[in-house]
């Protein structure tokens, strides 16, 4: 078993940066460096920006890998606590990189290299005899074990925990967080305490009719309701946790103010898994990354635990009252995504590597029924020809959406399928996302993409025009348009309801946008107490899901903000009825 170790945050007084620089500048001889204790700075570029650490050598060996400073995502820090261990275990760079960050991985081992090559040593890598995943393969039992740990699986872990079970929690990744970990744009709810505060009036009934409409009257209409009625008491669990969900704004579908994020606008799955992380610590709770479910065990028709692989491929027996599934979707399977639904054959995902619909092969000896997985949904604005989602909430703070002419050519707020659909008929099946300053000012989370180098910047909207190939009069005559539908909040054009601002402070911003696979809405048939069903009809005894890899809450069509919400909803669903279940 290797459970999720507590990342500290490391950093060194300016006093002692100079005086190990000053250690480095003395003139020795390579002998005499070898023979040395050495502390040797090492650099490379990451994902989001450079990471800079050091490397203690010992009598030719390294001692210790200490990282100074990273822009990475939250999520990949699994990284900077794996891969240094590995190094050291093998006195080598010669080491896997973690799936699911590679960018990262790739990234640190370079600037590990460079620290070692600057040393002058040599090193001499030792056996592999050393098991690096330190994993048991001893059999075990629990109450609950949860399949899964993105916001469904931790959310339903925690809540178990609440209700006095004890739950094992596998991760086939070396990192926990799963799709949570991309999740950007907020967590829709109705009735909260923050909209009356902020004056937006809201109920469940509206955000039921919100949704049901955005799923083009597709959605299971008891499941919808159980997610509406639940999520404003589902922001106060969050918040009694310690998270931060404030700030409240408007994505596409909705017909008033009900994504809560951060304070600051930050991308709100980062901070959910800080905050489920905290409370994993607090409560005890047994998590195993690194450990793949491979089989669901049951007797009849009740099931009695899973059957898990370890990272070199050990395999042991988890014996559970309950199994909860949280794995996830299928939208980084193409085989699976193909076979469903063909007409998305090649499109590129957002989804993490890990996202490939394992537990609905699982599930196949169990007769447990799907519900329409052919409805996948695209997200409309990932950047073309990668896989960066460019969060929903940047329209929703004022950004637009122009085509090669310079001109806009739908209401940026519109339903996803309606937008992606908008842009595939656009010249070269891309548009363009031009905002100004005042969008990533206002929302944190979009200051990311200048710092990974996605967005095109200028300091006018004239020599941003230049920069993306459009004629720079029709850009600047759109803007003008749009600035003055701030007034009146009336886009005559193409009837937006909400404009955050004008678009008027440089510098300009913009980046190329295509659709990609974004969410698969189908999936696991669940009732309203997130228990799983079989294809006739009946209960399939002790087995739960929640999370993306259930179907029929969203319909054909899943609005932004509701897969946070989902996740919370029916986590705490699933770990409280499972929990209640086996007492």
């Amino acid at each position: 078993m290797e459970k999720i170790k507590k990342v500290l945050a490391i950093g060194l007084s300016l006093s002692m940066i100079f005086m190990l620089a000053g250690c480095q500048t003395q003139t020795v001889t390579k002998s005499d460096q070898q023979k040395e204790n050495q502390v040797i700075a090492g650099e490379a570029q990451g994902h989001n920006g450079p990471i800079k650490l050091e490397v203690t050598i010992e009598e030719d060996a390294i001692k210790e890998i200490q990282i100074i400073e990273h822009e990475e995502s939250d999520f990949t820090i699994s990284v900077f606590d794996q891969l240094p261990e590995a190094m050291i275990a093998a006195n080598s760079t010669d080491v896997d990189t973690i799936t699911g960050a590679t960018v990262t991985s790739n990234a640190l081992i370079e600037a590990v290299k460079k620290a070692i090559q600057a040393s002058g040593v040599t090193l001499v890598a030792k056996g592999q005899d050393a098991d690096q995943n330190n994993n048991k393969v001893e059999d075990t039992s629990t109450d609950i074990v949860i399949i899964g740990s993105g916001g469904a699986g931790l959310t339903a872990a925690i809540e178990a925990t609440f209700e006095g079970a004890e739950v094992i929690v596998v991760e086939k990744n070396p990192f926990m967080g799963g799709n949570t970990n991309y999740a950007t744009g907020g967590m829709n709810a109705a009735a909260t305490k923050h909209q009356e505060a902020q004056g937006v009036e809201d109920s469940a009934e509206l955000f039921y009719e919100d949704t049901m409409a955005g799923g083009h009257d597709k959605n299971d209409p008891e499941l919808l309701k159980v997610f509406t009625e639940g999520s404003a008491a589902s922001i106060d669990w969050l918040e009694d946790l310690g998270a931060d969900l404030s700030k409240i704004s408007r994505l596409g579908g909705q017909s008033v103010d009900r994504t809560h994020t951060t304070s600051d606008g930050g991308a709100v799955g980062a901070h959910l898994m800080s905050v489920f992380e905290k409370n994993l610590e607090k409560l005890d709770i047994d998590v195993r990354i690194n450990t793949k479910a491979v089989e669901i065990l049951a007797e009849e028709n009740r099931v009695t635990g899973i059957v898990v692989e370890t990272a070199d491929g050990s395999q042991y027996t988890i014996h559970a009252k309950a199994v909860i599934i949280a794995s996830g979707g299928f939208g980084a399977s193409q085989e699976m995504v193909t076979k469903f639904n063909p007409a998305y054959a090649g499109f590129g995902t957002t989804n993490n590597p890990g996202a490939t619909g394992d537990a609905i092969k699982m599930v196949e000896k169990l007769d447990a029924a799907l519900v329409n997985p052919e409805y996948i949904q695209t997200h409309p604005t990932v950047v073309a020809g990668g896989n960066i989602m460019i969060t929903e909430g940047t329209r929703g703070e004022g950004a637009i959406l122009i085509n090669r002419e310079g001109k806009r050519f739908i209401n940026e707020l519109e339903t996803r399928d309606t937008v992606s659909k908008a842009i595939l008929e656009q010249e070269g099946e891309t548009a363009f996302l031009v905002f100004d300053e005042n969008v990533p000012e206002r929302l944190a989370a979009v200051r990311k993409y200048s710092t990974n180098g996605v967005l095109i910047e200028a300091d006018s909207l004239a020599n941003l025009a230049e920069k993306i190939g459009v004629n720079s009069e029709e850009l600047e005559k759109t803007i003008t348009e749009y600035n003055g539908y701030f007034e009146t909040q009336l886009d005559t054009a193409f009837e937006r309801r909400v404009i955050a601002g004008q678009l008027e402070k440089a510098p300009f911003y913009a980046v190329e946008v295509a659709p990609a696979i974004h969410h698969t809405m189908g999936g696991l048939k669940i009732n309203t107490s997130a228990q799983v069903i079989n294809n006739s009809g009946d209960v399939v005894e002790g087995l739960f899901a929640a999370g993306e890899v259930t179907g029929g809450l969203h319909g054909d069509n899943r609005l932004g903000g509701n897969a946070v919400a989902d996740i919370v909803i029916f986590g705490r669903v699933a770990g409280k009825t499972a929990a209640q279940s086996i007492q």
